[in-house]
C-alpha cells in the first residue's frame, strides 16, 4: 500500500516564521535548498561570489536594488540574482518569499553582519 504524501504549502510554512530576514529551509532538490522567509525593512548590500539566488514573492512586494537598477517583484513573480552581483533586498511592508539557493550559499554572502544566519540556524525549526 502507498504511504500518504502531502505537498508543502508556502503560505503555511511562512506562517511558522517568526523573525524577519531569517530564512528557514523547508525542502531540498539535489544541491539546492528551498527556503521561506519573511522580510520587512532593508537588508544589506551583499553578493554571492559563486551562486545564483532566486527570489519568489508569495505575498507582498519586494524591491531588489542592484548596482545598475532596481527590480520590483509583486506576488507570484520571481527574479534570479546572478552570482557575483551586488544586491540589497528591501520590503517596505511585510513580504513572504521563497528562496532557492545552492547549499553553499552564505546568507549574507561576502558580508558578516548581526543579521547573518548560519545554515544550521536555517535548518532548525
Amino acid at each position: 500500500m502507498l504511504k500518504s504524501i502531502n505537498g508543502i504549502n508556502f503560505v503555511n510554512e511562512l506562517s511558522k516564521v517568526k523573525e524577519y530576514w531569517s530564512p528557514k529551509v523547508i525542502g531540498q532538490v539535489n544541491n539546492q535548498y528551498i527556503k521561506v522567509a519573511k522580510l520587512k525593512g532593508q537588508f544589506l548590500w551583499h553578493k554571492h561570489d559563486h551562486e545564483d539566488e532566486m527570489f519568489f514573492v508569495v505575498y507582498g512586494t519586494l524591491r531588489i536594488e542592484l548596482q545598475d537598477g532596481v527590480v520590483t517583484l509583486e506576488e507570484g513573480e520571481f527574479f534570479v540574482v546572478p552570482k557575483n552581483t551586488m544586491h540589497n533586498p528591501i520590503a517596505d511592508e511585510e513580504c513572504g518569499i521563497v528562496l532557492i539557493e545552492t547549499e553553499s550559499t552564505l546568507h549574507t554572502g561576502n558580508v558578516d553582519s548581526p543579521l547573518t544566519k548560519t545554515i544550521e540556524e536555517q535548518l532548525s525549526n
